[in-house]
């Protein structure tokens, strides 16, 4: 239990580093579409009037929910605004700590899960186990909002492959935390 502790923390430290990388350095703006100056501020004031007074949300624009909406909605532009009432700084170090902590649980039950079905495996496929899941559910869940939702595709591709390569870290550190199997001999009849 100790070694799938140190596992789970050291994984989702290691988790976090990785998303660090992707989301906290200039190399996310490989993922972001940028406006001019003009722009962001008209945009920002109108965010501002219009769904202020409503608060923080996620809203679909247009309202797909009446006819005139999902009419709208067929001719474009679309959104989907996640919108968030109060400030933040950027980087914002309260969501850095809370990442932290929430990649060191999430390993932490990846962890638990591996030593249940996996504990037999070797390290090299305990970390073939971890990638091919990571590809698999990150796919799904990244991949899928520019299939069901029509997001924008270079964004979400970013985002998955970031995914992709916190889990591989962390599952790198799982499975070289839970203990690797010992050989049983079997005596051989003569």
């Amino acid at each position: 239990m100790p070694r799938l502790i140190l596992g789970g923390v050291l994984g989702g430290v290691a988790m976090w580093l990785v998303g660090f990388i992707f989301w906290g350095t200039p190399l996310s703006l490989i993922a972001l579409s940028q406006t001019d100056a003009a722009t962001t501020a008209a945009l920002h004031a109108a965010l501002a009037q219009h769904l202020g007074p409503l608060g923080t949300g996620a809203y679909p624009v247009p309202w797909p929910g009446t006819p005139q909406g999902t009419a709208l909605y067929g001719q474009g532009p679309t959104a989907m605004v996640l919108f968030n009432t109060q400030g933040f700084a950027n980087p914002d170090s309260a969501s850095l700590i809370g990442g932290l902590i929430l990649g060191i649980v999430c390993v932490l039950l990846a962890g638990f899960a591996m030593r249940m079905a996996a504990s037999t495996l070797s390290f090299a496929d305990r970390l073939k186990l971890v990638a091919i899941i990571a590809v698999a559910v990150t796919a799904y869940s990244d991949l899928g909002q520019p299939i069901f939702n029509h997001a924008p595709w270079g964004y979400f591709v970013y985002l998955w492959i970031s995914d992709v390569a916190s889990w591989i870290a962390a599952g790198a550190v799982l499975a070289w935390a839970l203990p690797t199997p010992v050989p049983v001999a079997v005596p051989v009849s003569e």
